[in-house]
């Protein structure tokens, strides 16, 4: 499986200019702020792993063709 790498960190970029804006502009209590950064950044890790075929699919993303 070949792995596109303009399109992993195109979708990683965009994923953290997304949390950026969430962080900087919505108002939110600071442990619900970290539970959705952490909720995130455990997605975006799983979605590269099987991504890389490191892991089997536990959740599906869509997918790029």
């Amino acid at each position: 499986m070949e792995v596109n790498i303009l399109y992993l960190l195109l979708v990683i970029i965009v994923v953290g200019v997304v949390m950026w804006i969430i962080n900087r502009l919505i108002p939110m209590a600071a442990p619900f702020k970290m539970l959705l950064n952490l909720v995130v950044v455990a997605l975006v890790v799983i979605w590269i792993l099987q991504l890389f075929g490191l892991i089997p699919t536990i959740i599906s993303f869509p997918q790029l063709k």
